[in-house]
């Protein structure tokens, strides 16, 4: 357990060290406060009534979620790319620690930033609570929701992390991957009847917006959490690759 707190701690240093995660930090803060300006906005102008439990959450959560697809890549293209180009991906594999330890410590950092970008906008319906109260049983299912969501393209981000040695290279890959599997369905007439269903049950955005309506199925929670785990195990693969590649 000591040497997997020592690694946990390490990462979490490179991260927060480094300007990167509080520029991503700033653009994620500007760009969830001008959503919900704007959707308040719209809500308040155009509403006609609409309970803000039923619509103000929902609309605001998919754009902010849109934002999170945006710095996600931004986040995880260091955690296994930087060390395979500082070479220090090799002093891990000789140390002491499993395979297992050295991807939960990585994962769990940038967990960490993403709790602290995802806890700031709580700012946002405290401030709305405080002037009026309403039912909080909608938001525990937006943020039930979107951790899940943002736990599987994060394990995302750091599988193909795990595949090159380059970040730039992990940022676009995992941007591109994130962003097809929100958008799967974006164009239903594109797909194929017979294929519809199947690629609508991979479609990450019909299995997020149950969440942003309040609802949690146990369905929409086995999505994220098998996406998230079937990531874990393709990252392991990665990691064991080194074997038959004669990299020990």
């Amino acid at each position: 357990m000591r040497p997997f707190l020592a690694l946990l701690g390490k990462e979490l240093r490179a991260f927060f060290a480094a300007p990167l995660v509080y520029f991503v930090g700033a653009v994620f803060l500007a760009l969830s406060g001008y959503y919900f300006y704007t959707d308040l906005n719209a809500f308040i102008t155009f509403g006609f009534g609409e309970s803000i439990v039923e619509h103000l959450w929902q609309r605001l959560f998919n754009d902010i979620v849109r934002v999170v697809i945006t710095v996600i890549p931004l986040v995880t293209m260091r955690v296994y790319a930087e060390e395979k180009h500082l070479g220090t991906m090799e002093l891990l594999y000789t140390a002491p620690i499993r395979d297992g330890e050295i991807l939960a410590s990585k994962y769990l950092a940038c967990m960490a930033v993403f709790g602290l970008l995802l806890g700031s906008t709580m700012l946002y319906p405290a401030m709305l609570y405080r002037i009026q109260a309403y039912d909080l049983t909608q938001l525990y299912g937006v943020y039930l929701g979107l951790f899940l969501l943002v736990s599987a393209m994060v394990s995302v981000g750091v599988f193909i992390s795990s595949l090159t040695k380059t970040q730039l290279i992990a940022a676009v890959f995992t941007y591109g991957a994130v962003l097809l599997l929100w958008n799967l369905t974006w164009n239903e007439a594109a797909v194929p009847n017979d294929l519809l269903g199947a690629v609508s049950q991979l479609c990450a955005y019909n299995h997020f917006e149950p969440f942003a309506r309040g609802i949690v199925d146990l369905k929409d929670v086995a999505y994220f959490v098998c996406v998230t785990l079937f990531m874990f195990f393709l990252t392991m693969r990665s990691m064991e690759s080194r074997q038959w590649r004669g990299r020990r």
